[in-house]
C-alpha cells in the first residue's frame, strides 16, 4: 500500500478508540485513514513496528523505506494515537512548501488539523502559536529554514521543543553532509533533539539514503535520545518503474527525439534537465512543436510553480519541465513518467527523482538521455561547494573583529565569496558553534573552530564516485534497477526482469530528419539579452570603493547580447570548451563569428534597434571597441576585427589593464569591483577616437558572468566620450 493509499479520507476521525491493544487501534486508525471498512486495513509489519517504537516505547526511529511505501501514514496514525495519550502536538521538519502543501491536505482530508509555518506565511505566526498552546493543533509543519531564523530559535522553538508530542524529520538524508542534498539549516535539529524532554519520540523518515547515510542520520537521531535510534530499512525496488538509457549523439537528436516521442509515454510526467537554461530551451522547443509543458525551476515564480504543480496534477500539460527544484515534496501518484536530459551527478539523486514516477500506477517509464556536456555542469556545481580554510578564516576574523553583528549584505564586501555561498556556510559554522546568526546578523561566538580537512576531502571523493556511478549506469549491461539499488547499499538486489537491459530496449534512438532540422533550429538560435548593472553593490566603501546607489544614466551600459549561454545545450556546448581555463587562444572561429554577427543583425533590427523604424530606434554604433584580455587575446581581438569589418565600422581600440589584474572568480559583487578598481584604462588613442566618433560604441568581450566588468568598462567610455555602451559577448556565463 503507498503513500497516496494510506491517505486520510475526508470524513475520518483518526483518533482511536481508548480501549483495545495498541495494534488493533493502529489498525483502526489506519482503516479510518484509508477509507475502508474496519478490518479490510492493515499496517506493513515495519510500519506497526515504527509507530510501536514510538507510541509504546518513545523511542527514536528511522525508517528508510522506497517512495509509495507509506512513511506518512507512520506518523499519521503514531499522531493520532499519541493525541489520544495527550501528547503535545506532532512537529513535522519538511524540507520544501510542496511537500508542506501536500501534508497539510493529506491531514485535512483526514480531520487531522494541521498548520505550517513557513517564510510564506509570517503574518499567521502568531495565530498558529496561539492554536498550538491552545492544544487546537494536531500537526504543525515547519520549513529547516526557521531553524535557524533567530526570532524562532530563541522565541518560538524552545516552546515547540517544550510542547512536541512527536517530531518527525521528513527527509532525512538532508541531514547528512554525506547525502546528495545535504542542507546546514537541517543541522540544528541537533540543538532540537538534544532540547527535548525525556520520552518525546522521534521519527525521521527518507527514502534515498545509503548505508554511510544512514548510520550518519541515526547517530545524530540519537542525540539527546539516550538510546540508539531504531533503523527500519526496506528493500528499494520499484516494481512500477522500466529504467532505461538512450545514448543519442548531441543535445540536437535529444531534443529531436523528445519532441517526437514525448505522446509515446504513459500519462503525465516530469521532464529534468540539469541547468535552468537548458529546462527554458526544452520548454520553448516543445511547446513551438506542439505539446503542452510548462517550465519549473529555481526561477519560477511561487504563483507560477504552485499552478505548473496544480496543472501536471490535473493533467492539464504532458510535462513539467523541471530542475531538481521539482524533487522532494511533490505528489502525483499516476505520473506515469520521467526523462531526464543530462544525467544527475549521483545515483542517489537520479533515484530519488525517478521515484516521483509510478507511485500509484502498475508501469512507469524512466528514460536517461545522457549529455556530453554533464561533467563540465558536475563540474560547476562540485566548485561552489564547501569553501577553502582561508575563506572560512578570513569570514571568522572579519566577524571576530566587528563590533555588532554583520548582516550578509555588510559582511559581503569583506570576503570574497558570493552571498548564497557565504550564507550557506555560515548556516554550517553556526550549527559547529562557531557563530550564531543573531538580530541583525551574525556574530563571533569565539568558540574555536576546526576545519575538517579530511571530511571535506573524503566528501569530494565521495562526490567523484558517484560521479564516476552515473557513467556507469548508462554504460552498464546488468539490471539498471539492480545497480542502483546497490548503490543505495540495498542488501536485497537482484535483476528486475523491466530495464532496458534485462527485457530489452522499449524505445528505438532513430529521430525523424523533420524532427531533427526542428531541434537543430532551436538549438542554433543564436542571441541572449544581456541585462546592464544599475545598482552599485552595498558596503564599497568598506573596501574602499567609492560608489554606491544607483548608476547614473549618463554611465550606465546599455542592455546587450550575448551568443549564448554557458549552461544552455545549444550554443553553450560550442561555447563552453573554447571558454574553459585550459582551452588555448586563437582567432574567433567562422561559425561563431558568422552567428555573432547573425546576433547583430537581429539586435539591430529588433525593438528599438538602430536599424528599426520608429521613434524608439537608437542611433547606430559608430565604432567598435575590446576589452583587454591575458587569457584570450586573440580571441577577443579577432571578434572585434570581424565585427568592425563586416559591419563597416572603425575598430577604435581596446579598454586596457592598468598593472596587475587580481582576477577573482565566482567572488561576490563587491569583491569583484574592488578587483576592478583602478585595474582598467582608456589608453589616450582611444579616448580621441570615442570624442571625434561621438556616438555609442559596440564593446565586445569573450564572456560575462557578473556584469560589473561591462558596467566598469561601460562608466570609463561613456565618461571618456561615448554617448552609449553597447555590450557584445560571447557567452553569459549562468
Amino acid at each position: 500500500m503507498s503513500d497516496e493509499d494510506q491517505r486520510p479520507a475526508p470524513s475520518a476521525d483518526p483518533r482511536p478508540a481508548p480501549d483495545g491493544d495498541l495494534r488493533t487501534a493502529a489498525d483502526a486508525v489506519l482503516a479510518r485513514l484509508v477509507g475502508a471498512p474496519t478490518g479490510e486495513a492493515r499496517l506493513r509489519e515495519d510500519q506497526w513496528r515504527a509507530i510501536e517504537a514510538l507510541v509504546a516505547h518513545k523511542r527514536r526511529a528511522l525508517v528508510v523505506q522506497r517512495t509509495g511505501w507509506g512513511k506518512s501514514a507512520v506518523y499519521f496514525v503514531a499522531t493520532a494515537l499519541l493525541r489520544e495519550q495527550g501528547a503535545g502536538p506532532t512537529v513535522i521538519v519538511s524540507p520544501l512548501l510542496a511537500l508542506m502543501r501536500n501534508q497539510v491536505d493529506s491531514a485535512a482530508r483526514a480531520g487531522i488539523r494541521a498548520r505550517t509555518i513557513n517564510s510564506s506565511n509570517t503574518e499567521e505566526w502568531d495565530t498558529i502559536q496561539a492554536e498550538v498552546a491552545a492544544s487546537e493543533v494536531d500537526v504543525l509543519l515547519v520549513s529547516p529554514e526557521r531553524l535557524n531564523n533567530p526570532d524562532f530559535r530563541d522565541q518560538v522553538l524552545p516552546k515547540l521543543a517544550a510542547a512536541t508530542g512527536l517530531l518527525v524529520v521528513d527527509e532525512a538524508h538532508c541531514i547528512s553532509d554525506w547525502g546528495h542534498d545535504f542542507r546546514p539549516d537541517y543541522r540544528r535539529l541537533r540543538t532540537m533533539l538534544a532540547d527535548l524532554p525525556s520520552g518525546v519520540p522521534v521519527l525521521a523518515t527518507t527514502a534515498t539514503a545509503n548505508a554511510r547515510v544512514t548510520a550518519d542520520v541515526a547517530e545524530q537521531l540519537g542525540t539527546g535520545g539516550g538510546t540508539d535510534a531504531l533503523v527500519l530499512r526496506g528493500p528499494l525496488d520499484r516494481e512500477s518503474l522500466s529504467l532505461g538509457v538512450l545514448r543519442l549523439p548531441d543535445a540536437a537528436h535529444r531534443m529531436g527525439w523528445l519532441a517526437e516521442h514525448l505522446n509515446d509515454l504513459p500519462g503525465s510526467g516530469i521532464i529534468y534537465t540539469l541547468t535552468v537554461a537548458a529546462a527554458e530551451e526544452v520548454t520553448a522547443f516543445l511547446r513551438q512543436c506542439g505539446h503542452t509543458v510548462a517550465s519549473y525551476t529555481g526561477k519560477t515564480e511561487n504563483a507560477d510553480r504552485l499552478q505548473a504543480e496544480e496543472d501536471l496534477l490535473g493533467n492539464r500539460v504532458k510535462a513539467l519541465v523541471a530542475t531538481s527544484a521539482l524533487g522532494m515534496g511533490f505528489d502525483k501518484p499516476d505520473l506515469g513518467f520521467v526523462v531526464h536530459l543530462g544525467s544527475p551527478s549521483s545515483p542517489i539523486a537520479y533515484y530519488q527523482q525517478v521515484g516521483r514516477a509510478g507511485r500509484g500506477v502498475e508501469h512507469a517509464e524512466v528514460l536517461l538521455l545522457p549529455g556530453k556536456e554533464d561533467q563540465a555542469i558536475w563540474e560547476y556545481f562540485a566548485s561552489v561547494a564547501f569553501p577553502p580554510e582561508e575563506q572560512v578564516r578570513r569570514t571568522l576574523d572579519v566577524l571576530a573583529r566587528a563590533d555588532r553583528p554583520l548582516s550578509l549584505p555588510a559582511l559581503e564586501p569583506l570576503v570574497e565569496l558570493r552571498r548564497s555561498r557565504l550564507e550557506t556556510m555560515l548556516k554550517v559554522l553556526d550549527v559547529d558553534g562557531a557563530v550564531r546568526r543573531v538580530q541583525g546578523g551574525w556574530v563571533s561566538t569565539g568558540v574555536p573552530w576546526t576545519y575538517d580537512t579530511e571530511r571535506y576531502a573524503w566528501v569530494a571523493k565521495q562526490r567523484s564516485a558517484e560521479q564516476q556511478a552515473m557513467r556507469d549506469y548508462v554504460t552498464t549491461t546488468a539490471c539498471r534497477m539492480e545497480f542502483l539499488r546497490r548503490q543505495l547499499d540495498d542488501e536485497g538486489a537482484a535483476p528486475c526482469g523491466r530495464c532496458d537491459n534485462c527485457a530489452g530496449g522499449r524505445f528505438h534512438d532513430s529521430v525523424s530528419s523533420g524532427s531533427l532540422d526542428a531541434a537543430r533550429g532551436e538549438l542554433g538560435r543564436a542571441g541572449v539579452e544581456v541585462e546592464p548593472r544599475k545598482m552599485w553593490p552595498t558596503g564599497l566603501p568598506a573596501v574602499g570603493v567609492d560608489l554606491k546607489g544607483r548608476i547614473p544614466a549618463g554611465e550606465l551600459a546599455a542592455p546587450g547580447r550575448a551568443l549564448g549561454r554557458l549552461s544552455d545545450i545549444g550554443w553553450g556546448n560550442r561555447l563552453r570548451p573554447m571558454l574553459t581555463p585550459q582551452a588555448p587562444d586563437g582567432p574567433v572561429p567562422d561559425d561563431v563569428a558568422k552567428a555573432v554577427v547573425g546576433v547583430l543583425a537581429d539586435w539591430a533590427k529588433g525593438p528599438g534597434g538602430w536599424a528599426s523604424a520608429g521613434p524608439d530606434a537608437q542611433p547606430r554604433p559608430v565604432g567598435v571597441v575590446t576589452m583587454a584580455s591575458r587569457t584570450r587575446p586573440q580571441l577577443i581581438q579577432s571578434l572585434g576585427a570581424r565585427i568592425a569589418e563586416i559591419g563597416r565600422l572603425p575598430l577604435l581600440g581596446s579598454i586596457e589593464y592598468t598593472g596587475e589584474f587580481a582576477q577573482v572568480h565566482r567572488s561576490n559583487s563587491a569583491q569583484r569591483l574592488k578587483a576592478l578598481d583602478g585595474a582598467l584604462t582608456v589608453p589616450p588613442a582611444l579616448a580621441t577616437a570615442l570624442k571625434e566618433a561621438g556616438g555609442p560604441v559596440l564593446l565586445v568581450d569573450d564572456a560575462t558572468e557578473t556584469g560589473w566588468t561591462l558596467a566598469v568598462a561601460a562608466r570609463m567610455l561613456r565618461r571618456a566620450g561615448a554617448s552609449g555602451v553597447l555590450p557584445l559577448v560571447l557567452a553569459v556565463q549562468a
